[in-house]
């Protein structure tokens, strides 16, 4: 893995694989399977939001002075998405699939904008301003779960 643009990206990825995999268990029916998917795709979410709020954002604000920018909107956008993360858990936890799709709709959309965001503006003003920091990265990668 080489650079934090890649190492964010291929996170996001990761993320989005876990939440199809919700998302499918839920539209078969088996809510067992997607509640066990949803678990890992929020802990995964977390982790990865953890990561960029307590360690990227910050080294990011510190090199750049900017900090009424681009990470207090992600920073906005990932509470937003923490919200529909619980009310999604909660749907499935009540054993209410169609009311977890209908969240997970919403989630989806928010999640792609998102994502688009930090890969085509964030991630590469991150990689200019603190790219070859091994350091940093290593921290990143250790936080979100990569080996």
């Amino acid at each position: 893995m080489s650079g934090i643009r890649n190492l964010m990206t291929d996170d996001h990825r990761r993320c989005d694989d876990l939440f199809a995999a919700a998302e499918q268990a839920a539209g078969r029916g088996d809510l067992a399977a997607a509640r066990e998917a949803f678990g890992q795709f929020h802990a995964a979410m977390l982790a990865h939001f953890g990561s960029e709020e307590g360690t990227l954002f910050p080294a990011f604000e510190e090199r750049t002075g900017m900090t009424g920018g681009p990470t207090q909107v992600m920073r906005m956008e990932h509470q937003r998405m923490r919200a529909l993360m619980d009310e999604a858990a909660e749907a499935l936890d009540g054993g209410r699939g169609d009311d977890y799709l209908g969240v997970a709709e919403t989630l989806l959309i928010m999640m792609q904008q998102h994502n688009m965001k930090e890969e085509n503006i964030l991630y590469p003003m991150c990689e200019q301003h603190l790219g070859g920091d091994g350091t940093l990265e290593g921290r990143l990668a250790g936080e979100i779960g990569v080996p």
